[in-house]
Formats: C-alpha cells, sequence, structure tokens
C-alpha cells in the first residue's frame, strides 16, 4: 500500500503539525519502504478532541447499529486481507503465509467477534430493585505494539467501538502502515468522522500525549512492563482506568506421563512462531528430570528445521537486544544445544532459532522476556518442584500444560499464576479472556470480558 503522508482525524486525512517522518524499514532487507507522520502533541490534542465531540453521538447509537458497522468493518478488512498480509510482511518482516493465516485471519475473526457481542450483550440488566446500566467508559487512548501490528488494534479498537467509545489511536512507529490501512478500513466501514482517529508518532511524544490527555477516559496499552509502569503511573496520577497488556515468561510444563515429542514439538514451534515475538510464548519448556535429556534432544532437532522459516527480528536494536541476552545465557552457565548469537545472514535482522539446556530458574534466560526466538529448558524434581520453577517469576501471562489425562493437566493448571493455559495444545479461543496476573497487566482483551473493560456502570434504583 502507498503510506499516507497525513494523520486521520475526524474522518479524514489531515495534515501533520510538523514535517517530522518516521521511516518505515523492512526488516528482511534493512530498506526504507515508507515515510509517515511523527505526530505530535499538538496532533493527539486535535484527536482527542474529535473524539470527544463524536462521543455522545456514537455512545448514543443502538448497539445494533454499532454492531452493523463492526460487521462492516470485519466484511471490509476480510476483502482487503491479501493486502493485509502483504503490508505486514513488508513492515514486520513476517513470513507471507504466516502474515496469511495469523496476521490477517486472526484479526478479521476477532472483529466478527464484536460484531456478534455488540448485537447481543446485556448494556441493561435488573438487579432486584435496581436497573443496571452498561455505558460507554468515554474516549479512549490505545497504544498498541508492532508484534502483532493489526491484531493488537482490532483487539483494543473493535470492543472500544462496540461499547460506544471514541477513539484516538498511536500505533507502533515500527509498523504504521498497517494501522493507516486499518483507519482506511474503518473509513469504508462507515464509522462515524471522528469515532476512530489515528495518530502516528513516537511513543515518548505522541504515546505520551496520549497518555496525559485529560480528555481520555481510559488508556489501553500493550507493550513492555517497563513502559507499563509508566503509564500505569501517568494515568494514575489522573485517576483515569488503564488496560495493561505487558510482558511474558511463560511455562510450558511437560508432566512425566506426557506425550513428550509432542508436547516438546509444539513448545518449539510456539517459541519459534512470529521469530520469537510474541509475549505469550511459552519460552521455558519445563521436563522432568528422567525424561530431559530426551526432551532437550527433541528440541534441539525440532528448533534446526527452523533455520529458514522464521522472519527477522523487528529492527536492530531488537535484534540486538536478543543477541545479548544470548550471549548473557552461555556466560552464566546455560549450554547452547541449538543457534546461538551470531547472525545466520548478512542482510537483515535475523537470529538463528535457539535452545538452551541446563538453564536455572534464577539465571536472567529464565526470568527476563527476551522476545526472539529462544527456549530455555529446565528440569523439575516433581510436581510441587515444577509448580515452583513455573510460578517463579513477576510474570504471569500465559503458559500449557502435558499429560496423559486431561484433568491431570487441568489440575496442574488451576495452581498456575497465569492468566491463560493451553491444555494439551488448546486451541486458540478469540472468545476467550486474555491478560496477565502479577507484572503481566491489568485488565483483559478479547471476548465479552474485553468489552467489559470499555463500560462503567451506573445502577438506577426503584
Amino acid at each position: 500500500m502507498k503510506a499516507h503522508d497525513g494523520l486521520y482525524i475526524d474522518g479524514a486525512w489531515r495534515p501533520a503539525g510538523s514535517a517530522d517522518a518516521i521511516e518505515v524499514v523492512n526488516p528482511a532487507d534493512e530498506q526504507v519502504i515508507a515515510r509517515v507522520p511523527a505526530g505530535s502533541a499538538s496532533d493527539v490534542d486535535s484527536a482527542v478532541r474529535a473524539a470527544r465531540a463524536a462521543l455522545p453521538a456514537w455512545a448514543a447509537t443502538p448497539p445494533a447499529e454499532r454492531a452493523a458497522r463492526l460487521a462492516a468493518l470485519r466484511d471490509v478488512l476480510a476483502a482487503r486481507k491479501d493486502e493485509i498480509a502483504e503490508t505486514v510482511t513488508a513492515e514486520l518482516g513476517s513470513p507471507l503465509p504466516f502474515s496469511q493465516a495469523v496476521h490477517a485471519a486472526v484479526p478479521i475473526a476477532v472483529a466478527g467477534s464484536y460484531a456478534d457481542l455488540a448485537a447481543v450483550h446485556p448494556f441493561e440488566e435488573k438487579v432486584g430493585n435496581s436497573t443496571v446500566l452498561h455505558e460507554p467508559i468515554g474516549v479512549v487512548g490505545a497504544i498498541t505494539p508492532w508484534n502483532y501490528p493489526l491484531h493488537q488494534i482490532v483487539a483494543k479498537v473493535a470492543p472500544a467501538l462496540a461499547a460506544g467509545c471514541a477513539i484516538v489511536l498511536k500505533p507502533a512507529e515500527d509498523t504504521p502502515l498497517t494501522a493507516q490501512l486499518f483507519a482506511e478500513a474503518v473509513h469504508e466501514a462507515g464509522v462515524p468522522a471522528g469515532v476512530f482517529n489515528l495518530v502516528t508518532g513516537l511513543g515518548p511524544v505522541a504515546g505520551q500525549a496520549l497518555a496525559e490527555h485529560p480528555g481520555v477516559d481510559l488508556v489501553s496499552f500493550t507493550g513492555s512492563t517497563a513502559v507499563g509502569r509508566r503509564i500505569g503511573a501517568v494515568a494514575g496520577a489522573a485517576v483515569k482506568k488503564v488496560a495493561l497488556e505487558l510482558g511474558g515468561k511463560s511455562a510450558n510444563v511437560i508432566l512425566p506421563s506426557a506425550d513428550l515429542a509432542r508436547a516438546v514439538n509444539v513448545g518449539v514451534a510456539n517459541v519459534m512462531s512470529n521469530s520469537g515475538q510474541t509475549c505469550s510464548a511459552w519460552t521455558r519448556m519445563l521436563v522432568h528430570r528422567d525424561r530431559y535429556a530426551e526432551a532437550v534432544d527433541l528440541a534441539a532437532t525440532a528448533a534446526a528445521k527452523y533455520g529458514d522459516r522464521i522472519g527477522p527480528l523487528v529492527s536492530a536494536r531488537q535484534r540486538d537486544r536478543v543477541r545479548g541476552y544470548i550471549e548473557k545465557g552461555v556466560a552464566e552457565g546455560a549450554r547452547l544445544v541449538a543457534g546461538g548469537p551470531d547472525s545466520p545472514r548478512e542482510r537483515g535482522w535475523f537470529v538463528s532459532p535457539t535452545v538452551f539446556a541446563d538453564v536455572t530458574p534464577d539465571m536472567t534466560i529464565a526470568q527476563e522476556e527476551i522476545f526472539g526466538p529462544v527456549l530455555s529448558i529446565l528440569r523439575y524434581e516433581d510436581e510441587d518442584d515444577a509448580l515452583r520453577i513455573a510460578n517463579g517469576t513477576v510474570y504471569g501471562l500465559a503458559g500449557a500444560v502435558w499429560a496423559a489425562e486431561e484433568a491431570e493437566a487441568v489440575a496442574f493448571a488451576r495452581r498456575m499464576d497465569t492468566g491463560q493455559v493451553d491444555i494439551n495444545g488448546g486451541r486458540f479461543n478469540p472468545l476467550a479472556p486474555f491478560g496477565g496476573y502479577k507484572q503481566s497487566g491489568v485488565g483483559r482483551e478479547l471476548g465479552a470480558h474485553g468489552l467489559a473493560e470499555y463500560l462503567q456502570t451506573k445502577s438506577l434504583q426503584f
């Protein structure tokens, strides 16, 4: 797609307040493919003002009509799915088949789910002698990451639209073209002017201005825990609500009774998916001591198959960060059984699929989010030890448990301090709530729980 040289505010593409621009670079070949405006605090102010002006009419729009606009948005995205996939591949580096199957298809499904929910959600209910109203929270400031650029936008904007909120979106500076394409789709779907607004820009400028703006009632952010803390502090000073989906260090617990080969192979695939740039990736594989050596061999063999199948990391900065973690893992005594810090290609920001064995729970690579194709394999003595290791980080976003009997896996999963657990390779469910315990965040996305984040409650007593 051709990049817009303006910002989408109040239903039209408008020039930014300054000539500053952001270069969009293809991570696979390091070539500049586009330039987009670097929005300023004054641009954010214009967008928030447009959203506030549009809010009353959109909030008063019947839910059935809001559902119809979301259904139209789903249909526009579906009609442009090939363009979506190609755009994500160009600015994120994701292999085209993965962009088609995940980056394009999943957001379409999520948009459709909110079209359905908006039509049936109980925005009013009777509780004793009260009528309880679930009303839109107001203007939403949505700040989204680069790793799943369209999915993260849809996971915030679709429920906000369903709730009757108006939105200002500040997408990641690495992947703004997908956000511009989404703005085109919103426009084509007939969402009223001002209800959705897009300001591309840098996080410390446009992102901070959006989080601080007194006209924003809710800040929804997905990204690092460090930035989430800052946003939480800014929002807390103004007593405004936040929804934070942050980092993860998810445990893939393979109980002794499990089908080891399947659990290891699926686990490696999960970590390598999207070049490891997934907050919910199962980056710690926990294996009983009696089956540990076999699991390590299986994982090393599986990882080797991904050498020419995964894309680059999003930026040189991210590549260097991941390589630094690999070097630290070696320095702290972990054993490399696949991959390593050396770049596998002369051009592009690639990192080899990497597997560490002999990782102990106190190592940096077992505690901190790496956000690259790096798997740590840890051994445990018994189930209590496995639970201690699984729960032994500041994060609690996702995880997995494998066992011969589903009941055995479920019993273990119930004791894990994490927001989502896949049982024996459970499938992704766009209606299930997604979000974290501990420092993995506050609030939930997807399904009815995601919609509830954008509503506030009023009771009328009779």
